[in-house]
């Protein structure tokens, strides 16, 4: 009974807790909050000096006293202290302009599919002691697929890759559920890895994290663009150790891309062999659907489409699609308790 009545006046949030980017949907509201999932603390004091994205302009550049923690790992918790300070920081800041006595909010909160019970209960204990009321974790592609307004409860094949930071995550979805499913660590992050050891190997340069993410994200391709893309790489020289600006073409970059994008592919078609006959023939007829950054990448929807010869499409906001669809679970709560993932809580 208090639970329904606290809950007319509780902001019931959806949270995306990416690898990368932690993204927050307040019902009636939409998405309030878009900010780097990265923390910055004193070492010293273990004080919060801040989170998101001030916290990502200090990245390599903080004194030994500062320290910037990434305290999620392929979209699991590898540090739980700091995410639940972060997540308690986020739940503050939707409710920074509500009366002093708000009842605690009901949390809609994603995970990836290849998770265990002790990750599962970890995400749920860090959401309660960071101000939750109550928690509900729903995969994922999942939360991906309903922001896609993808027909999941009817009997047909959805099939949805979501190319998210830390993980991608590929799914077919009917009836409700995850019919067959994989999950690999290749995804944004990785990529810009190859572009930094692309970098190192090829020219004899170091560059930073968030230099390789610019030029993934102003030159990288997966197909050869109409205009050839030029970009000015800069780090530092590893042979005089003095700054160094070198051009990198997109052809480069997609040779540094190479292994990764291969990788996904194959993953897609490992999840469609495991795939049954009668859904296969659907996803045949209605393609499939790229969700998260990395479907951003340029050319990527066509290429894949030639691997596997299946129509590809690229969801309308493909960032926001998972926190979108934790947004739609909020206001529906029949559909809410059916691709909810059990509770630790309730097993114990």
């Amino acid at each position: 009974m208090f639970d329904k009545f606290f809950g007319k006046f509780s902001k019931d949030i959806g949270v995306d807790l990416g690898t990368v980017n932690t993204l927050v949907y307040v019902k009636d509201k939409g998405i309030v909050i878009n900010e780097p999932s990265v923390v910055a603390i004193n070492v010293r004091t273990e004080q919060i000096l801040s989170v998101g994205k001030e916290a990502r302009e200090m990245v390599g550049k903080t004194p030994a006293h500062i320290s910037i923690s990434r305290p999620l790992s392929h979209g699991i918790i590898a540090d739980f202290e700091v995410t639940e300070k972060m997540l308690r920081y986020f739940i503050d800041k939707v409710h920074e302009e509500s009366f002093t006595f708000v009842p605690r909010p009901r949390v809609v909160i994603g995970a990836p599919l290849e998770i265990t019970e002790v990750e599962r209960k970890a995400i749920e204990d860090a959401t309660l002691a960071a101000g939750g009321r109550e928690v509900f974790i729903v995969e994922s592609p999942m939360a991906a697929a309903i922001g896609a307004r993808m027909p999941i409860e009817e009997a047909v094949g959805n099939f949805i890759v979501d190319i998210g930071g830390g993980t991608t995550e590929i799914a077919t979805v009917s009836l409700g559920g995850v019919v067959t499913w994989k999950s690999i660590q290749i995804a944004g992050e990785e990529m810009n890895k190859n572009i930094i050891h692309y970098a190192r190997d090829v020219f004899n340069v170091l560059i930073g994290e968030r230099h390789a993410e610019k030029i993934k994200i102003q030159a990288g391709s997966a197909l050869p663009p109409k205009e050839p893309i030029t970009y000015a790489m800069r780090g530092r020289d590893l042979i005089t150790g003095l700054p160094k600006e070198v051009p990198i073409t997109d052809g480069e970059i997609r040779e540094a891309l190479a292994r990764s994008m291969n990788t996904i592919i194959e993953s897609i078609k490992a999840t469609l062999e495991m795939t049954p006959p009668e859904l296969i023939v659907d996803i045949h007829e209605r393609g499939m659907l790229l969700t998260g950054g990395g479907a951003l990448l340029r050319g990527i929807d066509r290429v894949i489409a030639q691997a596997t010869g299946i129509p590809v499409r690229i969801a309308d906001d493909p960032l926001s699609c998972v926190v979108i669809g934790m947004g739609i679970l909020l206001d529906n709560a029949n559909l809410l308790h059916e691709v909810a993932v059990p509770s630790s809580r309730e097993r114990e």
